[in-house]
């Protein structure tokens, strides 16, 4: 198959379930999908869920909703910078470079739809919580199955959101094949029996109740399997949708960071001047004498440096990366590779270290744990494994019917019953993780 017969294919406007999705050129599907995404319960979520300082009373400091936004703007300019030259190479026709640049920006608009309170920690605050239970012992789970709670990712949450969960009745908001293969950057389930190398190998994608939806995704897209009807190698565009977040987390995290008093102005200014090079206007930096505004334009240079840098790495490596032979960062194959790891070792040593992320972090563990295991718990007890108490039937009655299985009962499926409860309890936001921790533990009652 030809590029740009290999490119059309990537570029699927289908529906999975609904058929081609029917655009106009002021509105095109790959909008649409956009605009879908703004529109959700889950993604409004994202304004209390944590981006590096938990529940911070700065409304300067980003959240997960901000940081997602942001992350849009930057892929969807990356995209487009990509995508007008792929036309060009390869005379792709009724596509526009703006078609490049609104899959990769929906992508990066839901690439952190799936994360649970507290952030990376909530990850693992739900992965040790399930693998110290003892649940998973107690029923006949495949390895896989298991796997998808031991290992339990927040990237194949989101999918789950995306094509399930949100507007369940449709299911899910039926997005465009070359948004969702876009968006999962981890085209592989949790457990394969083997390792897989290469970036899209490390994390996993998608559970074992969400496989089939995924396969219908590589196959409208046309991607590269790794493992027949198991695992595929990425879809090109979300090697933009990884630099557009790795820019924006560490770039503004480190804005952030110097805006709270964790990093000095002076080292920000200095690891941003790097990245940013020769863009540099030395003339207006010097008339910038507020160090918020200088490290305001050191960061955009700096990201308009970067963006530069990794369309070129994947323009040059355009025929490895459809071919399934390139499965790397851009960044880190780009000249700017040394400044940014400047960048990341300051980030691991000083800013995801501060204490006051750290202690609501480990907080976090006992708020994740404790709900988990109540809400498992009462689940298990409806389920008939054991006599209900008084207590359990009240938290069946708080978990939403769409949690329960048919009826307002428990599922009668174990896994699906307890994929449930790591859903709701994955959808809440920190607040309010915090306050059903502490009304439920008696802490706080209501009013």
């Amino acid at each position: 198959m030809g590029k740009r017969k290999i490119w059309e294919k990537l570029l699927s406007a289908d529906r999975p379930g609904a058929g081609k999705a029917p655009g106009t050129p002021e509105r095109t599907a790959f909008q649409q999908d956009y605009d879908r995404i703004v529109f959700t319960s889950a993604f409004r979520r994202l304004k209390d869920k944590t981006q590096v300082f938990p529940l911070s009373k700065s409304d300067y400091v980003r959240t997960r909703l901000t940081h997602s936004l942001e992350a849009s703007c930057v892929g969807r300019s990356l995209g487009a910078v990509v995508g007008r030259e792929i036309i060009a190479r390869h005379g792709l026709q009724h596509v526009e470079s703006g078609d490049f640049g609104a899959i990769v920006a929906a992508a990066c608009l839901a690439h952190d739809i799936g994360n649970p309170p507290f952030g990376h920690a909530g990850e693992d605050a739900i992965r040790e919580w399930f693998r110290n239970s003892g649940l998973l012992e107690r029923h006949p789970f495949t390895p896989a199955q298991r796997a998808d709670f031991e290992r339990y990712e927040g990237n194949a949450q989101g999918f789950r959101i995306v094509t399930r969960l949100q507007s369940p009745a449709n299911p899910g908001l039926q997005l465009t094949s070359a948004v969702l293969a876009t968006f999962t950057k981890y085209p592989r389930p949790s457990s394969l029996g083997e390792d897989l190398d290469g970036k899209s190998g490390k994390k996993f994608g998608f559970f074992q109740h969400d496989a089939e939806s995924f396969r219908a995704v590589a196959r409208s897209t046309g991607l590269v399997e790794r493992l027949p009807g198991a695992a595929w190698r990425r879809h090109p565009l979300a090697f933009l949708v990884e630099v557009a977040d790795d820019t924006c987390y560490l770039i503004v995290d480190l804005e952030d960071a110097a805006k709270l008093g964790f990093v000095p102005y002076r080292d920000a200014e200095c690891l941003l001047g790097e990245l940013a090079g020769n863009t540099v206007s030395g003339g207006r930096l010097e008339r910038l004498h507020d160090a918020k505004e200088r490290l305001e334009y050191l960061r955009a240079k700096a990201i308009g440096r970067l963006l530069e840098s990794a369309a070129a790495v994947f323009l040059e490596n355009e025929a490895a990366i459809i071919e399934g032979r390139f499965d790397e960062d851009l960044l880190d194959q780009s000249p700017l590779a040394v400044p940014l790891q400047a960048v990341l070792k300051l980030a691991k040593e000083t800013i995801y270290t501060a204490r006051p992320a750290l202690e609501i972090e480990t907080a976090g563990f006992e708020v994740l744990g404790a709900l988990l295991g109540l809400f498992t718990g009462a689940v298990e007890a409806g389920a008939g494994h054991c006599r209900m108490t008084t207590r359990e039937r009240m938290l069946l009655n708080l978990l939403p019917a769409q949690f329960l299985g048919h009826g307002g009962k428990p599922d009668g499926d174990p896994y699906v019953r307890l994929l449930q409860i790591a859903d709701f309890v994955a959808g809440m936001t920190d607040s309010y993780a915090v306050d059903m921790y502490r009304k439920l533990k008696g802490f706080d009652l209501p009013a």
